[in-house]
């Protein structure tokens, strides 16, 4: 269980990361997505602020306030226009790992770097013959010699370009512990040799890229392993941490569009009134706050549900399914109150529709969310 963060130290939070945001916004995001620049500037800041580091316990330099708190980092992230993809994998997915898996040194050397934001993890789980299915990876860790020797191909791995290494989930068995066979977690350094890698071109505004990785017998040391006989255990405990940033990110995207509606709406005249006085404008946009305080609360008890040390596997599948749709509606609606003007740059809404499409496919698709809420809260025959 992780000592959670009272109202008001959230609330301070909250401020302070606002306060920061506000320095930056949503044209910073959109120059530093056309420069490939990975926003470094602002996350190092972010870091400063001990906003990565909440979830940390405080023996490696972070709040120990939990997920629910890191929730709150990455909600006001993405409503000042700063959704950065980065908060739901290296300090919750990486780091979480770490925490619950990791060997002392190990923690030693990764958990203060990931809290005050100068070293960054990314996760390459994804394959091309693997997708949703875990069991399925094809991607080999075999030891030799005293080290690990990592084969095989991931894709869709982001920011590889921005991480001093990737926790990678590939198969192995043996090794000096004589581990079971199965999916295992290996800290690989971003530069190690025969480890290459090939951007992917995607429809997507954003300062994170997406690659492709190929690893051609990458050698690690034997102390490279996460968890070792834990095995499958090691990559769940990382799932619901994103889950739940995922689903915090997309409200905050949610709140920010509303927002700009909302304000457009009071204050633009096209007859001889505000075009929110037309029920066609203010109905659509009431629905979309009354779905994103449905989305917040779900988010909240899926948050609160880790930081007691419960599986809530449900809550923040459930949380996620609903922040991804509400955010789709929202930001759509937002759009359709502009007008025209939804589609231009200046006002900062089209620029976020890749992104809010993308968080229906990823980190998990809502059918396979879908397929887990099925199956774990209705009790339905599994169908995967």
């Amino acid at each position: 269980m992780t000592a959670t963060a009272g109202i008001e130290e959230l609330d301070a939070l909250r401020v302070a990361v606002r306060r920061l945001c506000e320095k930056y916004g949503h044209d910073y995001y959109l120059r530093t997505s056309a420069e490939s620049g990975n926003a470094r500037e602002f996350w190092e800041e972010l870091g400063d602020l001990g906003a990565l580091g909440v979830a940390i316990p405080e023996e490696y330099g972070g709040g120990g306030q939990g997920i629910e708190a890191l929730a709150v980092v990455a909600e006001e992230i993405a409503a000042c226009g700063l959704p950065l993809m980065l908060i739901a994998l290296s300090p919750a997915v990486c780091a979480t790992m770490l925490i619950d898996f990791g060997s002392d040194e190990q923690r030693a050397s990764w958990l203060p770097g990931l809290a005050d934001g100068s070293r960054v993890l990314a996760f390459a789980i994804t394959e091309p013959d693997a997708g949703s299915n875990a069991h399925n990876i094809s991607t080999r860790a075999v030891f030799e010699d005293g080290d690990w020797i990592i084969t095989g191909q991931k894709y869709y791995v982001s920011h590889v370009d921005n991480a001093d290494a990737m926790v990678v989930i590939a198969n192995a068995a043996g090794g000096p512990d004589n581990l079971p066979p199965g999916p295992k977690a290996f800290l690989v350094p971003t530069d190690a040799p025969n480890l290459s890698r090939t951007p992917i071109p995607v429809e997507i505004i954003s300062p994170e890229r997406q690659y492709s990785l190929f690893f051609d017998a990458v050698r690690v040391p034997a102390d490279a392993i996460v968890g070792g006989e834990h095995g499958l255990r090691v990559l769940f405990t990382g799932l619901n941490p994103e889950r739940i940033l995922s689903a915090a990110l997309l409200n905050g995207i949610a709140r920010y569009a509303i927002e700009k509606a909302a304000d457009y709406a009071r204050t633009r005249i096209v007859w001889s009134e505000p075009i929110g006085t037309h029920q066609a404008i203010a109905h659509p946009l009431a629905r979309a706050e009354t779905r994103l305080a449905a989305a917040r609360l779900l988010t909240l008890e899926a948050a609160r549900a880790v930081d007691r040390g419960e599986t809530g596997g449900v809550a923040a599948a459930m949380a996620k399914v609903e922040a991804s749709e509400t955010a789709s509606y929202a930001l759509d609606v937002a759009i359709q109150t502009h007008g025209g003007n939804g589609m231009a740059r200046e006002y900062g809404l089209a620029t976020l529709s890749g992104l809010v499409r993308l968080f229906r496919i990823a980190p998990v698709s809502t059918e396979m969310l879908l397929n887990h809420i099925a199956h774990r809260a209705l009790r339905l025959p599994r169908s995967y």
